[in-house]
């Protein structure tokens, strides 16, 4: 499997019984953070993509340039960073999304450092997102098969440590306030790929924006992981649903940080 895929069986965590369908739908931008071209689709690609058709204003911030992306031991890293990008931006085209942007570091050296979340929190200042989206980096083990790339659970460590406290204090980074970038604070957090979900958010009808979305990173949706990415997606949506009597959903661990 390419590095970011997540186990084919997702199992309920403990709060699944407690979960509830979806909040009211924000106002204002929504900003994704995820590790990996591709995490953002195969996590939440139903989610953002209604929020875009909505109108929200959706963007997407991913931490390395998924360069290790490969099993074949002759890719050139930088060759495979170029295409990972190209592919990003087109997915993010099926999304709908309002931008896309990629951080330099390295796939699989992701670390949650003070310049990377200055890095998010300048993006953060500058979108002054209503929601943040990442991923939940408390969830290690999915079932007996998977255990959660560090990549995945240092992107969630890292822009929660970004979003709150230091993206809304002046305290924080106060060379980007020098910059401009003033303290902005992030009202409510989604956590995606989470064992504790609380919300399951109705994505029915936008099964096939996602999997178009997810089909455009085809240096790693191809051969068998397209029909393993085609049979699984729409599983896990479906199991989902069935939580709050709809087709599709998407589950999520949602802090309200008002």
């Amino acid at each position: 499997m390419v590095e970011s895929a997540e186990p084919l069986v997702t199992p309920p965590g403990p709060e699944t019984a407690g979960a509830e369908a979806e909040p009211a739908p924000a106002a204002g931008p929504a900003l994704a953070i995820f590790a990996h071209p591709d995490d953002a689709e195969i996590s939440s690609g139903g989610t953002l993509a209604k929020w875009a058709s909505q109108g929200r204003e959706v963007h997407l911030l991913i931490l390395t340039n998924g360069d290790r992306g490969s099993e074949d031991p002759d890719q050139d890293r930088d060759e495979l960073a170029a295409t990972r990008a190209v592919e990003t931006e087109a997915a993010g085209k099926v999304l709908g999304l309002a931008g896309t942007t990629i951080l330099g570091n390295h796939d699989g050296e992701l670390e949650n450092t003070l310049e990377v979340r200055a890095e998010i929190v300048r993006v953060i200042r500058t979108i002054r997102p209503a929601t943040v989206l990442t991923c939940d980096p408390t969830a290690w083990f999915f079932g007996t098969r998977y255990f959660n790339h560090a990549d995945h659970r240092t992107a969630g460590a890292t822009a929660l440590d970004a979003t709150f406290p230091a993206a809304g204090s002046p305290m924080f980074f106060q060379e980007l306030m020098a910059e401009g970038f003033q303290p902005h604070k992030v009202p409510e957090v989604w956590l995606g790929w989470t064992l504790e979900p609380n919300t399951y958010h109705d994505v029915t009808g936008f099964m096939d924006v996602k999997l178009g979305a997810l089909f455009e990173h085809r240096s790693q949706v191809q051969g068998d992981m397209l029909g393993i990415f085609k049979e699984w997606i729409p599983l896990e949506a479906k199991n989902a649903g069935e939580k709050i009597g709809v087709e599709h959903a998407e589950a999520f661990r949602v802090l309200s940080l008002d």
